[in-house]
């Protein structure tokens, strides 16, 4: 009777928490997510969420998203990464921020399906260590205009990709650009023409309207040509603070994210 009960228990308390979209390893919410299976990915189920986020946003008017690719770079083979618990965590990324829909563990993959959702992931075997079962997570949307151009790949999708480092997850590239934010806060992500002051000058309007950068990274594809900034921060700027940074002349287009 005393293990009923406990079992009865568990199954509430998980059922709530799936609800909340918490993580939950018991076999009510998902028993393809083992216990340590979960723990492994634990680090790497906040990145997943949060790069679904940021390229949702990135896309034209927020909606029409229909197909999705996820690639995940690990030194393991495919049989030894379970990938369905991040998976959700993408799906919940991308619908949530477009949507009223609360998206869990539980109904994740039955919420992308209802939308017309296609979420296909592919696998990028890397060398090295197999012991994080991690390197990168890219996500790219495809057949949608995006509100920064400078987020769209070669082959026109717009592309995020990310990594945890030391336990937080990290933006690394955007389109073709190379960057390195910490994903906390909110972002503001920044195309303009590679030349001495810049980051003084966005850091300075950024001051002056109270807003607290926690992180600034520039990627560029050679020196004095283009190049994209992406600067974290902890407090929404104002519309004046953004109309201000799009003035300056050398600023070709920014987007504000919300995190």
């Amino acid at each position: 009777m005393e293990a009923q009960e406990g079992v009865a228990i568990e199954i509430a308390e998980a059922v709530v928490g799936a609800l909340k979209g918490e993580l939950a390893a018991t076999a009510v919410n998902a028993p393809m997510v083992p216990a340590e299976v979960l723990s492994e990915l634990k680090p790497f189920v906040a990145l997943a969420e949060k790069l679904g986020r940021l390229a949702v946003q990135l896309v034209a008017g927020g909606s029409g998203v229909k197909s999705v690719k996820v690639t995940y770079g690990s030194a393991r083979g495919p049989d030894d990464l379970d990938t369905r618990l991040l998976r959700a965590m993408i799906t919940k990324g991308l619908i949530e921020p477009i949507s009223s829909s609360f998206v869990n563990l539980v109904n994740a993959d039955f919420t992308a399906k209802q939308r017309g959702l296609r979420i296909a992931e592919l696998r990028s075997l890397l060398n090295g260590s197999p012991e994080s079962p991690l390197e990168f997570i890219q996500v790219q949307i495809s057949s949608v205009e995006s509100k920064f151009a400078s987020a769209l790949s070669d082959s026109g999708e717009i592309r995020v990709e990310g990594r945890v480092k030391d336990g937080i997850p990290h933006l690394t590239k955007v389109g073709s650009f190379e960057v390195d934010v910490s994903l906390e806060g909110s972002i503001i992500l920044c195309r303009q023409v590679d030349q001495p002051g810049m980051i003084g000058k966005v850091g300075s309007i950024l001051s002056e309207g109270n807003v607290n950068v926690s992180f600034m990274s520039v990627g560029r594809v050679a020196p004095r040509k283009h190049a994209v900034m992406a600067i974290g921060v902890d407090d929404q700027p104002s519309k004046e603070i953004l109309k201000r940074i799009g003035e300056i002349p050398a600023v070709e287009e920014f987007v504000y994210l919300k995190i």
